[in-house]
């Protein structure tokens, strides 16, 4: 199924890069590296010269932290996202928020996508996609509260769980007027989950993608790949890639990453050796 993210669309066979630009002081891995205007700009040009199809730009750490406002994770990423807009006309923008009142404001200064990494504790958040003709990105996170962490979550069948809620929320977009061909799911690997529980996701991911709903998947330096590995922020990427592997042969769309360069060689080699991507050159024995 084509994938149209607003105002671009991409073929059926097209993977994009989703490139993370925090607007917090306080984020996991940068530990506020894009914490000042200056800096997030510079990330956003960085990653849109190496290729970066998409950028989520995100106000709120998703971890437990200081209380938030609306106001003030608006303050954080609205004019943002307007001079993203203004600067880089041909770029799809997806803003990391839970809340509809924020994606209003977003949505109105020039972002794409809603991405909705809290399984749509918001429920008016479809609503607001439908309003701006905007994508949405549905996410599995077994009901947890926002911004917690998960504490001994247990499922009958994690994977089950994560098709039967992305794919409700999908259908719940779709009936609030959300374009079907600008819905988008995600498992949430982490997310009201334990390093099991994201380790099963990535090894049936196609039961995700057999759903038809395009897959997005966010690996990057995530807790499941440093417990797997025992290793800290920072040096997760060979583990991260390792998993992204598995997703896209699987058959994941979009890929929402710290590292982009590294990730779209791994998914250009995936993809290419599944046998939907042609080789960029391939003249050995041949010329």
């Amino acid at each position: 199924m084509a994938l149209r993210l607003r105002r671009h669309t991409f073929a059926d066979d097209e993977t994009l890069m989703m490139a993370i630009v925090n607007r917090t002081p306080d984020s996991f891995y940068d530990k506020g590296a894009t914490w000042a205007e200056d800096a997030a700009r510079q990330r956003v040009d960085l990653v849109v010269s190496q290729g970066a199809e998409i950028v989520d730009i995100g106000g709120i750490k998703a971890a437990p932290g200081v209380e938030i406002s609306a106001a003030e994770e608006k303050a954080r990423v609205v004019d943002f996202v307007a001079r993203v807009r203004e600067t880089h006309p041909g770029l799809v923008i997806s803003v990391d928020t839970w809340r509809a009142e924020v994606a209003d404001a977003v949505c109105a200064a020039g972002a794409d996508v809603i991405n909705d990494a809290w399984g749509g504790a918001d429920p008016e958040l479809v609503d607001v996609a439908a309003a701006h003709d905007a994508a949405i990105v549905c996410t599995h996170t077994g009901g947890v509260q926002v911004r917690t962490r998960p504490h001994r979550i247990a499922y009958d069948d994690v994977v089950a769980a994560a098709v039967a809620d992305t794919t409700a929320y999908a259908e719940r977009a779709l009936a609030a007027g959300v374009a079907r061909e600008s819905i988008v799911i995600d498992p949430a690997h982490d997310f009201g989950k334990n390093t099991f529980h994201s380790l099963e996701v990535t090894r049936r991911l196609g039961e995700l993608v057999a759903t038809g709903w395009p897959v997005l998947v966010s690996l990057s330096n995530k807790d499941f790949v440093g417990e797997t590995l025992d290793k800290p922020v920072g040096e997760r990427l060979t583990g991260t890639l390792a998993a992204t592997s598995v997703c896209a042969l699987a058959g994941a769309r979009i890929y929402r990453v710290h590292e982009v360069v590294e990730t779209r060689e791994t998914v250009d080699m995936v993809w290419s050796i599944a046998g939907r991507r042609r080789p960029a050159r391939a003249i050995r024995g041949l010329a």
